[in-house]
């Protein structure tokens, strides 16, 4: 190993540390603007407001001479994407969180590979040969990732730990209906990342028709808060909830706009590009511990035995899902694979969907 290759693996390991922080901050602030009683579709039109003044002009400017002219096709399957990666996608986040920790959020994200695995198989974009190793590892992996799931969904447990007399940030905005609020919570969560999951399997026949990556997320952004401003117009039309009342307030805003959705995405997509999609995917559980210590010191979140069994369970789902994509990926390039699953892998691994198949929640 050369001495050269050093600095770059250290910058790259650096690099994914630092995006799952910035992934974790954004669990940890979200929930917070929620405690200090900022609207959900405030919040998410202007996070996504911001998301794309940063974003436009870049897609602008860099793809200005390759991209492809725009149809009604297209732009219905724009919004179809802005439906399930922008409206859906966000706002089952936000009704998830504002019943559960961002501990669990986190924890319960890691489904999304195994779920995206199931809807794939079911629109026949991914072949399920339980014949081989890596198909009877992502038919496990997607098991046991769904089975801590539910174990989360349906048991909450004993609490381990509590830090409620330190937490910095204001109180939890559920009710007193401690049960509803678990399940409700959970399957929002859920919700959410079906959302995200449709998002992706979605993304791969759009691109390959419009390979311009940054437009499409700036399309997406566009229609997403086409789509929130309409829900908005009956859901908040009361001027005052539209005002941010402090700095902590306005810290939440910026946070998740510039950093989650714009410093994040690009440190995402350099994180790809230099060390691929497998090596960033495998971080994510460092994201639930991080989420886990911040939000238990600064929103006195508690632990619960329900939640670390389902959440150990979903991380080796997680894994054993990894793995099988990475063997079907690594036999497929040595010819052994019928040419469907080239074709899936091919568009898995180009640069136009790698780097969009993870945005923020």
């Amino acid at each position: 190993m050369g001495r050269e290759n050093i600095p770059m693996k250290v910058k790259l390991l650096l690099g994914v540390l630092v995006l799952q922080c910035c992934l974790a901050g954004f669990h940890v602030v979200t929930r917070a603007a929620l405690n200090m009683g900022i609207s959900k579709i405030v919040f998410t039109v202007y996070r996504n407001s911001i998301a794309l003044a940063l974003l436009a002009p870049f897609a602008y400017l860099l793809e200005k001479k390759n991209r492809p002219p725009l149809t009604f096709s297209l732009l219905v399957q724009f919004f179809l994407l802005a439906f399930c990666g922008i409206t859906c996608n966000q706002g089952f986040y936000l009704l998830g969180l504002h019943y559960l920790s961002p501990t669990y959020a986190s924890a319960i994200q890691n489904t999304v590979p195994a779920i995206t695995f199931v809807l794939a198989a079911c629109l026949r974009l991914e072949q399920v040969n339980i014949n081989r190793r890596y198909g009877m590892a992502k038919v496990i992996g997607t098991v046991v990732s769904i089975g801590g799931a539910t174990i989360i969904t349906l048991y909450k447990g004993m609490p381990l730990m509590n830090f409620k007399s330190s937490h910095m940030l204001g109180g939890s905005t559920a009710s007193s209906n401690h049960v509803l609020n678990w399940t409700v919570g959970c399957l929002s969560l859920l919700g959410n990342c079906f959302s995200w999951s449709g998002w992706m399997v979605l993304q791969a026949p759009v691109l390959k028709k419009y390979p311009a990556r940054l437009s499409v997320l700036a399309l997406t952004l566009v229609f997403g808060l086409v789509q929130l401003l309409a829900i908005a117009a009956f859901c908040e039309n009361d001027s005052k909830k539209w005002k941010l009342h402090s700095a902590e307030e306005l810290f939440t805003v910026i946070y998740a706009g510039i950093v989650a959705s714009g410093v994040a995405l690009s440190l995402q997509i350099w994180c790809i590009d230099r060390g691929g999609a497998l090596f960033t995917a495998i971080f994510q559980p460092v994201q639930t511990v991080m989420v886990a210590i911040m939000a238990a010191i600064m929103l006195g979140d508690e632990f619960y035995t329900g939640g670390v069994i389902g959440a150990v369970l979903i991380v080796i789902g997680l894994y054993f899902v990894l793995w099988g994509k990475n063997e079907e990926k690594r036999i497929s390039n040595h010819g052994n694979e019928p040419e469907l699953s080239r074709h899936l892998l091919r568009e898995e691994s180009s640069p136009e969907a790698k780097s969009v198949t993870n945005d923020i929640p």
